[in-house]
């Protein structure tokens, strides 16, 4: 390695780091190292359709290293970051038993967020999140195997809670899964299962606010609050969660009839919490972070007192900008072009802007909601401009048409091609999230420390 080369470290293969990496493909004198603890590039706003059977893992989440691999001044590392040493320049990851310390002359972090519970973090066992590709895999497989188990019980009230699917959440995650379980109960399984009829499904989707998708605005929020309605999912605004357990939900609500919602298959698609690489910098530079835990950064995203430190993200908090894919992307590209411009001695520039390019979701088949700009977009016409905007994002030429050809499927025919599902992917995730912490083994070796060449 050249040891002119000036170091960039991206922690995180989400959509800032690789905006960022990309950015950074034809700067010749800087050399990038990117950690991760995943191997994948992941397109999570299209998790819930993993989840739902619809399109399967890989089409959403790209090896990193195919992408990126014409990069040839990047390398990919696999590790989960355990501390960054603002002083000393470097990053420290660990990947079983082996620890690898990268030094750095600009940082970027994208590590960004991952459900919050609020405090209570007991429901994760019982209602699981929608933010990697474990969640969408363990939902997929407790969503249809709630199906099977309501088809062998014998008991009427047991198969009524295998039947009973409860969405904690009315963003624009929570009225997506609840309105493609609603399909899947009443346009895909219907005759293939002889003792339920899957149509008598009930899809429950409460949230604590007065208002379904409320950062979409009053006039789409009614809208997809009608077509909820038309799918037969159960609607309740003002209802706050105080209790998740295996068979059920307990609600405060001011009707008696919700207090106890009994459901085998609960959604967690309320409230996000930064990575704890957040306060980690925060703790370590002096830097405040918001109540979801998001660090403050300056009005050109790096660090108070560290220049050379960039967040970038879900994970940080400026201007009240929402935790959405295209804050990352444009601030990837932004703070790829701080680094280099300062490289050649360059003014480093304005501070951030974003430029909102609008928000959009599915409420079901031909059914969206799109606001872009001055436009509110619904219906048909909504669902075209979120067809286009997700196939243009969509990472790889053959991820966008392996895309296409499965919505072409589930849109205009009955099927759902990706059903496969296991008990593993059900029992893995509830055994990890009840298991204590490691009990020590004393004939184990030391892990490996070694210092990263690049």
């Amino acid at each position: 390695m050249d040891d002119n080369l000036h170091r960039v470290v991206i922690i995180g293969s989400g959509f800032g780091g690789l905006f960022a990496a990309m950015a950074l493909k034809h700067a010749r004198d800087v050399q990038i190292t990117m950690i991760d603890r995943t191997t994948s590039h992941l397109f999570q706003p299209l998790l819930y359709q993993v989840a739902t059977g619809v399109l399967s893992q890989g089409e959403i989440a790209p090896t990193t290293r195919d992408v990126l691999k014409r990069h040839k001044r990047l390398n990919v590392r696999l590790g989960e970051v355990a501390d960054i040493d603002l002083q000393a320049r470097t990053v420290t990851a660990t990947i079983l038993g082996h620890t690898l310390v990268t030094p750095y002359d600009s940082l970027i972090v994208a590590a960004g967020a991952g459900q919050s519970y609020f405090g209570h973090d007991e429901y994760a066992v019982y209602a699981p999140g929608l933010k990697s590709i474990d969640d969408a895999l363990e939902l997929r497989a407790r969503i249809f195997g709630a199906f099977e188990m309501a088809e062998v019980a014998t008991d009427p009230e047991v198969r009524d809670e295998w039947l009973t699917f409860v969405v904690v959440g009315a963003g624009a995650t929570g009225v997506e899964m609840a309105g493609q379980i609603a399909e899947l109960a009443h346009r895909v399984l219907p005759g293939q299962f002889r003792h339920i009829d899957t149509r008598t499904t009930r899809v429950v989707l409460v949230d604590g606010g007065p208002h379904v998708l409320p950062a979409f605005g009053h006039h789409l929020s009614k809208y997809a609050m009608r077509e909820l309605l038309r799918l037969g999912v159960e609607v309740h605004t003002d209802v706050m969660v105080t209790g998740v357990d295996a068979t059920g939900v307990d609600t405060k609500s001011d009707d008696p009839s919700l207090a106890r919602i009994p459901a085998r298959t609960k959604v967690w698609a309320a409230g996000v919490a930064a990575s704890p690489l957040a306060k980690m910098l925060a703790d370590a530079s002096g830097a405040e972070t918001d109540r979801s835990g998001r660090i403050k950064v300056q009005p050109d995203c790096t660090l108070p007192g560290h220049p050379e430190v960039f967040a970038i993200g879900d994970m940080m908090s400026l201007d009240n900008l929402p935790g959405v894919a295209e804050v990352a992307m444009q601030q990837g590209i932004y703070v790829s072009r701080m680094i280099t411009r300062e490289l050649h001695g360059k003014d480093v520039g304005r501070p951030f802007r974003y430029r909102d390019l609008g928000s959009v979701a599915t409420v079901a088949r031909y059914r969206a909601v799109a606001s872009v700009g001055p436009l509110r977009l619904r219906g048909f016409l909504g669902w075209l401009v979120w067809l286009v905007i997700h196939l243009v994002f969509l990472t790889g030429f053959k991820n966008r048409i392996s895309a296409l050809f499965h919505w072409t499927i589930s849109f205009v025919g009955r099927s759902r091609s990706e059903r496969t599902i296991t008990l593993q992917q059900v029992l893995g995730p509830i055994a990890a999230r009840q298991a204590s912490r490691p009990v020590p083994n004393p004939s184990r070796p030391s892990p490996s420390v070694r210092q990263d060449p690049h």
